[in-house]
């Protein structure tokens, strides 16, 4: 995967999932929107999977560029 698109589901992944489950939570209180809970969860679970396929995305990454000396960081 290239950079551009590494560090683009990054910021969906730690901020743009966060904030739209947050959102729609509190307005679903203000405004009784339906199924807070399950929205929320599957945003969640959607995010939790992105970040664990990008925390691999990092290992593989940081194994090929230091020849298997990974420290888990990928700039």
């Amino acid at each position: 995967m290239s950079n551009k698109v590494y560090d683009i589901l990054k910021w969906i992944t730690q901020i743009l999932l966060p904030a739209i489950a947050t959102f729609y939570y509190a307005l679903a209180n203000v405004w009784a929107l339906p199924y807070p809970k399950e929205i929320v969860g599957t945003i969640t679970a959607i995010d939790a999977l992105l970040g664990v396929l990008l925390g691999i995305s990092t290992v593989q990454y940081n194994n090929k560029i230091n020849g298997g000396n990974s420290d888990g960081n990928r700039s």
